[in-house]
């Protein structure tokens, strides 16, 4: 049995500022359109390269691997796979003065494309994203495969219409199992005990209550939801521990909101640095980590979901 002094805290922080990234942007920008469009993957990989880098776990910074050659190589095979076949849908039959029944099936068509593509491309950005960060030299991989997010996913969205969406927690639950029980770092694997039922009391206050209070319950909701979900995910016998409160949250909405309607959008790095900080520096990890005994067992992965995620406008940042 472990001592009571092998037990640590092992704290999550952030150290980005908004106003490196604001320049890291600025200048990603001015590259992509002199080089029209061609610089997207290298400033994309420069974007990632400093917020994982300024991502930590007890003192050990976080590391990016992805290239900007494998985000261009994912995304023309992304274009080929879904890009075209989507664009044709929704475009072709108008060129071609097909009648209003034809441009409606196709629109039809086009969003039943983007449904069947969702697990692909969640799973498939998961997978891609964990096999290019590392800690400590150690790489983390996803090993969940997108048929089977696909059947919680499809499922759940036919007990949500049948339950008027109460079925939610329950699908927020599966998925986090579905997410946490298949990422490891190294060898070693993440774990989650949550349940659906723990969280549906919350969910039907908030959404009773998202009229009268104008919303607001329905961050409250997510502030829990969020809080539920860390405190029930589990590495290698440690577990985490989220300390996140609703004023907290609500703060961040409300200064952020501000922040983006006075600077007419240009304040978004700051933004973004502000929420990865808070939500971040709320994040520890409880109990005792063998990081010598982790094993590297890397995982082979492109970019081509990844890139169908980018076409969805996905993400989940920092995974």
């Amino acid at each position: 049995m472990r001592k009571q002094e092998e037990v640590k805290t092992y704290a999550c922080s952030f150290h980005g500022k908004g106003g490196t990234l604001f320049g890291i942007q600025i200048v990603n920008m001015f590259l992509i359109i002199v080089t029209l469009g061609v610089y997207y993957f290298w400033g994309k990989v420069r974007v990632r390269n400093y917020l994982w880098a300024q991502a930590d776990l007890g003192g050990d910074r976080f590391s990016y691997h992805g290239t900007p050659k494998e985000a261009f190589w994912g995304w023309l095979k992304a274009v080929m796979v879904f890009g075209i076949p989507f664009i044709l849908l929704q475009n072709a039959p108008a060129m071609l003065g097909a009648n209003v029944l034809i441009i409606s099936l196709g629109a039809f068509l086009s969003l039943i494309l983007i449904i069947l593509f969702i697990p692909v491309a969640v799973v498939g950005m998961r997978r891609y994203r964990f096999s290019r960060t590392s800690l400590r030299g150690v790489r983390f991989s996803f090993r969940g495969r997108w048929r089977k997010f696909a059947r919680i996913f499809y499922s759940s969205m036919l007990y949500k219409v049948l339950t008027l969406s109460l079925y939610s927690p329950y699908y927020e639950a599966r998925k986090a199992a579905f997410f946490f029980e298949n990422t490891y770092y190294g060898n070693g694997r993440f774990g989650f005990d949550g349940k659906g039922k723990d969280l549906l009391g919350k969910y039907i206050i908030g959404m009773l209550l998202a009229i009268p209070t104008l919303m607001l319950s329905l961050i409250w909701y997510s502030t829990e939801k969020t809080r539920y979900l860390w405190n029930h995910t589990t590495f290698q016998g440690a577990r985490f521990r989220s300390d996140i409160t609703f004023g907290g949250v609500l703060r961040l909405v409300l200064t952020s909101f501000l922040l983006l309607v006075c600077t007419l959008g240009f304040g978004a790095p700051w933004v973004k640095v502000r929420v990865l900080r808070y939500y971040l520096g709320k994040l520890s990890l409880v109990g005792y980590l063998d990081f010598a005994g982790i094993a590297q067992d890397a995982q082979e992965v492109t970019a081509t979901a990844e890139e169908i995620g980018d076409f969805l406008d996905m993400d989940f940042d920092l995974g």
